[in-house]
């Protein structure tokens, strides 16, 4: 990413500041408001799933794979987000990748503290089995926060006997809540996800309870047992050793992983879809390996 692009980034976070001690539902409302001005991909159809404490958004693209598709959870820190605010990843993951996406929105805090999330997104996992999709042609996907859900449900499947998916993908995935990790003082004034921020969401989600839970967190698991699993994080985010520890942590596991770290990148760039190349190229990288894992 060039000055340039980085500064219009910038530019347009700084245009739409969040509100000034806003309610949870003024910081999703703005959430919802920036993403909504990324385009998403054309000719993509939109459909909305409601099921139990958990609904979502299946997104199909012209011709889907009816036989393999991605299950995604949006990031937001557990606190905002939602399919809609998504719908330049999952649009465009679609679309590549010619699979449907079942974009999940599961609860969110603080009206549904820890581990609400957690237990909605392995609810999808289930009922998606339920639907009769072969766990081999199923990718669990996710950025920032959705990283953490992706990767815990899929070790929560391992841990209570169900089949594990074909792969895993994971985009700036949020998953050293206690900020262990060295990028958590060095880049902790990075742009777009501070410090402030990941406070807060701790706050919101896991209050007083253990950051290091395996029931928020899969950050400190066995990663044994794991299917392939791709990350994409950037070089210019707090979380960027969130990725390259967990990364070693699962070759030392025996899992297969793959880690690119992008150059300069911010927290979550896929998010600014066709505006930025290489959201594109990622997501673009991210359908291939989906393809190529998936079947």
């Amino acid at each position: 990413m060039s000055k340039e692009q980085l500064e219009a980034i910038l530019q347009i976070a700084a245009e739409a500041p969040p509100p000034v001690n806003p309610t949870p539902g003024e910081m999703r409302a703005w959430f919802e408001a920036i993403n909504g001005q990324t385009p998403q991909a054309s000719g993509i159809e939109f459909e909305e799933l409601t099921q139990g404490p958990w609904s979502g958004e299946w997104v199909r693209p012209p011709r889907s794979d009816g036989r393999r598709l991605i299950i995604y959870y949006h990031g937001g820190g557990f606190l905002f987000g939602s399919p809609l605010s998504h719908r330049a990843v999952t649009s465009h993951l679609a679309l590549f990748s010619g699979l449907p996406v079942l974009s999940v929105d599961y609860r969110l805090a603080p009206e549904n503290p820890a581990p609400a999330a957690h237990d909605d997104c392995y609810a999808a996992y289930l009922w998606v089995l339920e639907q009769g999709f072969e766990p081999s042609g199923i990718a669990l996907a996710g950025d920032s926060a959705g990283g953490n859900l992706a990767l815990s449900t899929a070790l929560r499947a391992r841990d209570e006997g169900q089949v594990m998916p074909g792969c895993i993908v994971m985009m700036s995935p949020a998953l050293d809540l206690a900020g262990d990790g060295e990028s958590h003082t060095s880049l902790q004034n990075a742009p777009l996800l501070t410090k402030e921020l990941v406070d807060l969401f701790n706050r919101v989600y896991v209050g007083e309870g253990d950051l290091r839970s395996p029931m928020v967190t899969p950050f400190y698991s066995d990663m044994s047992g794991l299917p392939p699993t791709l990350i994409h994080v950037g070089s210019n985010e707090l979380l960027v050793d969130d990725s390259i520890t967990v990364a070693k942590r699962m070759k030392q596991a025996g899992s297969p992983v793959e880690l690119k770290v992008w150059q300069d990148m911010v927290h979550c760039w896929q998010l600014y879809g066709p505006m930025l190349e290489e959201s594109m190229q990622s997501m673009e990288g991210i359908a291939h390996f989906v393809m190529a894992h998936t079947g």
